[in-house]
């Protein structure tokens, strides 16, 4: 029994060393070591801001690299979604990243942000190129509902300009052509694609309010 104790114990042992050493081997090995980091796919986020992110990469072994560091740190990052990550032997790496896709500006009181299309929200920072994104006056719980239901009629978002919501439960569409939507308090699909089918129609596009606050009712101004 204790012949067999003693076998073990060597086995272990030796097993144990020959790891070590095969890790030690790894980190010493320095041709293994990053020693550059690439960004593609970028539009909003600076490549520069995502490489200072992950500059505790260089100098470690690219066999050793853990994809949960990156995404830890690349979650501090608020427009990035996802990303992807390329090992280009033997000493470089490759990040593909996928933003996130903001379709308004969210006005919550007095709190501005970003709300994409996946229903997530950034912390407001003004970027020119959604200076024209619909301004929504609402809180994100009430938005996000009203969004669902805009997807469900293909509702071009795009094509508003500001979007109000009101405590009684209703709400104001303006569009970029400055026509006024009054939607009521129930069945405003039915209102939206209605404004849909007449809007562009000859004899309605000089027509700046359609309200439908009145059941069964259209009128124009």
């Amino acid at each position: 029994m204790k012949k067999r104790i003693l076998v073990a114990s060597f086995l272990i042992l030796i097993l144990t060393t020959y790891q070590s050493h095969n890790d030690s081997n790894l980190n010493l090995n320095s041709k293994f070591n990053i020693k550059k980091i690439s960004v593609e796919n970028f539009k909003h986020v600076s490549p520069l801001e995502i490489e200072s992110k992950l500059s505790f990469l260089y100098k470690k072994n690219i066999f050793l690299l853990k994809n949960k560091d990156i995404q830890i740190k690349l979650s501090e990052i608020e427009f990035i979604d996802s990303f992807e990550i390329k090992k280009i032997y033997p000493d470089q790496i490759l990040i593909k990243i996928f933003e996130k896709k903001p379709i308004a500006i969210l006005q919550n009181k007095r709190k501005k942000y970003y709300f994409t299309d996946k229903k997530d929200l950034i912390n407001y920072v003004r970027i020119d190129k959604f200076s024209d994104l619909p301004v929504v006056f609402s809180s994100e719980q009430n938005f996000s509902d009203f969004y669902n239901d805009l997807k469900v009629i293909n509702f071009p978002i795009d094509k508003l300009k500001s979007v109000y919501f009101f405590e009684v439960g209703r709400w104001d569409l303006i569009t970029v052509e400055n026509q006024t939507v009054k939607l009521p308090t129930k069945n405003h699909l039915e209102s939206l694609t209605n404004f849909l089918g007449l809007k562009d129609k000859a004899g309605f596009t000089k027509y700046k309010i359609f309200d439908y606050r009145i059941s069964n009712q259209l009128i124009l101004k």
